[in-house]
């Protein structure tokens, strides 16, 4: 019987990995604190913490193959380049380049990415948003008003003939994901 061997290595220890289908994804490597591996929700936690009483809050942490640490933040009025260099610099001065090596990215969460937290949504009012519910039914429409218990669209017709519908209340239970509709004229 013939195995085929391949070599992962990570935190200058190396592993012999007889699964094939593992060692071509590759290990997820951990990142570092203070010489104890960090997790995304450790990340997460120190960066929410930093953070805290400002406008800006982080969306998604990711630890990446390869220490890749990449995270996305937002902001209630936007996000500055300025807010994404003071953010990196604070991460940076929190992991030990000694112990491990790593890439830290620090951006915005960005047009593309759907909307996770109630807080990002009053920024977009007046803008459509494609909503997909909790039971899987898709609605979209211009948000015009978000509250601490939902959001509310106007929909908006597709064709001259269509009719004006009602609008359509959702409460942030009921929403699964939302994404903002971008339009280039």
């Amino acid at each position: 019987m013939i195995f085929s061997l391949q070599c992962c290595s990570f935190n200058k220890n190396v592993y012999i990995c007889t699964d094939f289908d593992v060692c071509q994804r590759g290990p997820k490597v951990p990142s570092f604190i203070d010489g104890k591996m960090i997790t995304e929700k450790k990340l997460t936690e120190i960066i929410s913490g930093h953070l805290l009483g400002t406008a800006i809050f982080p969306v998604d942490v990711f630890i990446k193959t390869g220490n890749r640490i990449m995270v996305f933040i937002d902001g209630d009025s936007g996000v500055t380049i300025d807010d994404c260099k003071a953010l990196n610099r604070f991460i940076e001065s929190q992991i030990d380049r000694e112990e491990e090596d790593y890439d830290l990215t620090v951006s915005t969460a960005g047009a593309d990415r759907p909307l996770k937290y109630p807080r990002q949504y009053t920024k977009h009012t007046g803008r459509e948003l494609e909503v997909t519910t909790a039971d899987g039914r898709q609605v979209t429409g211009t948000l015009v008003r978000t509250d601490e218990s939902g959001i509310e669209l106007e929909h908006t017709p597709k064709s001259k003939k269509e009719q004006k519908q009602e609008n359509t209340r959702l409460r942030w239970d009921q929403i699964k994901e939302s994404t903002v509709i971008l339009k280039f004229k």
